[in-house]
């Protein structure tokens, strides 16, 4: 089969490898019919030393259920499903209590000799834990919208989770990419009254406007800290939901929140230096987030999909081939499109 495999920064290929099969009793193996190219693929394709070795890319993906190991009861031939960008047990005693990010059997696609989600087909490890059925065929309009529950639906879902946004809140989201409009999205679900998006790509924050966003602040550093303040009568925003990574993000969020109040840092950190001095000390400020556990928000966020009162598939804007997957990733790390669609 063709799959998407990256040797360095910046060098991104389609090959042939190996056709998955069933290794253990729990396993399935899916054929991918839906994909994408995620933002945090982009820091390896910045900065991944070259290898002999590449790395397996893809961590959402919709397949098609084609063979189950004796060991799998809750799915068959046929099915059609979403995988979390982890793959999970859902049994042991972290994913009993809905942190499957650090089930005791799980990991990460494409490392260990488990297939990535950029190809033509993957084996999933614990099958019944980690797929969830999808209630649609694969010609369904909703497989976009439906793709997203793999990971950043999920973790903007995680964002405000963890931030405890409730009703009448002032929420402040930093960055415009999927994830952010993810989180603008689980924040007006959750009730806040006010969602100020912060980001300055105009057709990005015109998407964030429409899933719900209040006001934009475009500037940056000091600036945007101070149009928040100002957007807040001067206190700040209660929870700020950091979707970046980068220092400059962190910084911003300690910034723009108020005393008293919540970040969640969701955006896969990129810099170990958080700014949190006596001075932010004495705030008593929050810091949770963390790597979202998917699984655990699947079967709670899908009927919003199903039922049209969300479409966060909308923060796909180009469709590709698998095949032209360098061009993909290309144009996201340019900023030439939001979030990739790849139909294998």
């Amino acid at each position: 089969m063709r799959a998407t495999l990256m040797y360095a920064a910046g060098d991104v290929r389609v090959e042939d490898v190996a056709r998955p099969q069933i290794r253990n009793p729990t396993d399935a193996v899916v054929r991918i019919v839906l994909s994408c190219v995620c933002g945090s693929d982009l820091w390896p394709y910045k900065s991944l030393p070259p290898t002999d070795n590449p790395r397996h890319m893809g961590h959402e993906f919709i397949g098609v259920v084609e063979q189950v190991g004796s060991g799998v009861h809750g799915l068959k031939p046929g099915d059609l499903a979403v995988a979390p960008f982890l793959y999970a047990d859902n049994t042991c005693a972290y994913c009993r209590e809905g942190l499957q990010s650090s089930c005791l059997h799980g990991g990460q696609w494409g490392v260990n000799g488990v297939d990535g989600g950029q190809g033509q087909a993957a084996r999933i490890p614990y099958a019944d834990g980690t797929l969830v059925r999808l209630p649609v065929g694969e010609d369904s309009e909703l497989l976009p919208d439906l793709l997203t529950l793999s990971d950043v639906l999920c973790t903007g879902h995680h964002a405000a989770r963890t931030a405890g946004v409730a009703r009448g809140d002032t929420v402040a989201v930093i960055g415009d990419g999927a994830v952010g409009l993810a989180s603008v999205i689980a924040a007006k679900m959750r009730g806040a009254e006010q969602i100020i998006l912060m980001g300055r790509h105009k057709v990005r924050t015109d998407l964030g406007r429409d899933f719900g966003a209040t006001e934009v602040v475009a500037e940056r550093g000091q600036e945007g800290v101070a149009r928040v303040r100002d957007l807040t009568g001067g206190e700040g925003a209660r929870k700020v939901l950091e979707c970046v990574g980068l220092k400059d993000a962190i910084v911003q969020a300690f910034g723009a929140v108020r005393d008293g109040g919540t970040i969640s840092r969701v955006g896969a950190p990129q810099s170990t230096d958080v700014p949190f001095g006596f001075g932010d000390f004495k705030r008593n400020i929050t810091l949770t987030g963390g790597v979202a556990p998917a699984r655990a928000s699947i079967e709670e966020l899908m009927p919003h999909i199903l039922d049209g009162s969300i479409r966060p598939g909308r923060v796909f804007d180009r469709t590709i081939g698998l095949e032209d997957i360098a061009e993909g990733y290309r144009a996201m790390n340019d900023r030439e499109a939001l979030k990739v669609l790849i139909r294998p």
